[in-house]
């Protein structure tokens, strides 16, 4: 049984593909391996891989040519709800899940660049996974003026998913400064680096679908599981 908030798998696999096809990973023209040897290495049954292959083909991003096999059909901007998301494996890759920890609603904290234009913001705190092995924390405060509330059973492992269905927000641009920190207090003992540990850490700032700051976030990776990758294309 999948946890509350969480996509279906065959959603996520789709996903995963998209943001590989995006991360250059996967280039155009490239064949895919065999659908069972994909399904086996995924951990997933072999129709639910026909599902997210479907879907892709339906956003243009593979031909499946009978007899022949898969095939990728890159394009310059493919959509995907992982599309800012920059971790990934020490070999590449990896499937992204996140549990949340917690969400509050409190007084902006000193410290943050200034953002929004609410007093308030809900800090989400949440243990970040790659197919499985935790990698990273991530503390997201987001400007209070958007919702009121955030209910932790409706918010999805995509945090900008949920943004853009329930909030009509769309986190257009970003801006990250990575650097080095310690790994926080409220760590939960399956992250992999024990509080106060040196970490990696990365701030982002986001923006609105107007330009507006909409949130700031804090994430400590753990360097031993995942890196911060981004590519020029």
């Amino acid at each position: 049984m999948q946890p509350p908030g969480s996509l279906p798998i065959y959603v996520q696999i789709t996903e995963l593909l998209v943001r590989d096809i995006a991360a250059g990973r996967l280039i155009d023209g490239e064949k895919l391996r065999p659908e069972r040897d994909m399904a086996e290495e995924l951990g997933i049954a072999v129709g639910t891989l026909r599902k997210a292959l479907a879907e892709l083909q339906n956003r243009g991003l593979l031909e499946r040519i009978q007899g022949s096999g898969n095939y990728v059909r890159a394009i310059s901007d493919p959509k995907s709800v992982y599309a800012m998301f920059r971790l990934e494996l020490l070999g590449g890759g990896g499937l992204p899940t996140a549990e949340i920890l917690s969400i509050d609603r409190l007084p902006k904290p000193d410290g943050l660049p200034t953002f929004g234009t609410s007093e308030e913001s809900h800090r989400i705190r949440r243990l970040r996974r790659l197919s499985g092995r935790p990698a990273a924390l991530e503390e997201i405060w987001l400007d209070g003026s958007y919702v009121e509330t955030i209910d932790p059973e409706a918010v999805s492992e995509s945090l900008y998913l949920f943004y853009r269905t329930k909030l009509s927000l769309w986190i257009a641009r970003a801006e990250d400064q990575i650097g080095l920190d310690v790994v926080p207090d409220w760590a939960p003992a399956s992250f992999g680096l024990r509080p106060r540990a040196p970490a990696t850490h990365i701030q982002r700032i986001s923006q609105d679908q107007e330009g507006a700051r909409a949130e700031v976030s804090r994430t400590w990776l753990d360097h031993t599981v995942a890196r911060y990758v981004s590519r020029l294309k």
